[in-house]
């Protein structure tokens, strides 16, 4: 298995997904059940694989990841060839960056000796959807571009 097997609740809700990915194996639903019952390892199996397929689909579209804590944001970029990563960090402050007023504060002060950017750039190759899918594990959230292209702006002004 390449990723994670998906939860109970994952595979309900893509529950005509799995019947049809059933359907091109050849397998019907009183064959499934009597799998499960029977050889309930071939039925782990067909589940996994599902699973991976799945993650694969999802994980294609993923373009943005963003981790927000109190003390600091964690945003990546996966084009094509490239996966880009800015971070910042606070330091000193008791600001919370999860909260309006701290990212508010954090724009108003990316100049300060308390606010450090770090960047960082692979090129292929690597395993984009592995990448996406670890990050995911580690809780980054999927997120659309605005963080990121912010950052990368606040970064170009730094470097004037």
């Amino acid at each position: 298995m390449k990723y994670a097997r998906l939860t109970k609740e994952q595979l309900e809700a893509l529950n005509h997904e799995f019947a049809r990915f059933l359907a091109t194996q050849q397998i019907t639903a009183d064959e499934w059940n009597k799998i499960k019952k029977e050889k309930p390892h071939i039925a782990e199996e067909e589940i996994d694989i599902f699973s991976d397929l799945v993650w694969e689909r999802s994980l294609e579209k993923v373009q943005f990841l963003e981790k927000i804590d109190s003390q600091s944001v964690h945003c990546f970029s996966f084009e094509e060839d490239t996966a880009e990563m800015i971070s910042v960090v606070v330091h000193n402050t008791a600001i919370d960056l999860t909260t309006p007023q701290g990212i508010q504060w954090l724009g108003e002060n990316m100049h300060s000796p308390k606010v450090e950017i770090f960047t960082g750039k692979k090129n292929k190759p690597y395993d984009k959807k592995k990448e996406i899918f670890t990050l995911l594990q580690q809780g980054v959230q999927i997120a659309d571009e605005k963080l990121f292209k912010q950052l990368q702006s606040v970064k170009q002004q730094l470097k004037k």
